[in-house]
């Protein structure tokens, strides 16, 4: 399936579009513009000595892609993979990953006002990679950087320094 069609007048208001998507009981958004597709579940090709939060990798249309759980890279309960269980894939600088997440909501337009800083918490994220909350109504956003989150050296997708 992909992406909902992406409009051009939402950058001169200020406001941006966020893909949004469940990780156990929280729900994230990321930048609609690093998202290629979205694509159900299917095992990767594990890698041998990869972190576990790595599954694997997929063949895209030629294209060898990284799979990487975000829940277990974020340290949620363990979910078992289901008819919802999507993979996210990301075109992210010169690099195409694939996230798995519980499921995929909708595409939120937030404006600047309703994007809030994050708390300053210790959390499993690193605090760099949260842009900051969005909220809509009752609805509360983690708003995530994951073009950092998913260059950061920890995640070993890109060599230290590049």
């Amino acid at each position: 399936m992909s992406v909902i069609g992406k409009t051009t007048d939402t950058a001169s208001s200020g406001a941006r579009e966020y893909l949004t998507f469940r990780l156990d009981q929280e729900e994230y958004g990321i930048d609609i513009l690093k998202v290629q597709e979205i694509r159900g579940y299917e095992p990767p090709t594990r890698i041998a000595h990869a972190p576990e939060f790595i599954k694997g990798v997929v063949n895209l249309r030629g294209t060898i892609i990284p799979i990487v759980d975000m829940r277990l890279k974020f340290n949620c309960s363990q979910a078992e993979y289901n008819s919802f269980t999507v993979v996210i894939i990301l075109n992210l600088r010169n690099r195409v990953v694939g996230i798995v997440v519980d499921s995929v909501s909708d595409v939120m337009e937030l404006a600047a006002d309703n994007v809030k800083s994050a708390p300053d918490i210790e959390s499993v994220i690193d605090n760099e990679c949260i842009l900051g909350l969005g909220s809509i109504g009752e609805r509360m956003l983690i708003l995530l950087d994951i073009e950092k989150l998913m260059s950061s050296v920890d995640m070993g997708l890109v060599a230290a320094g590049g």
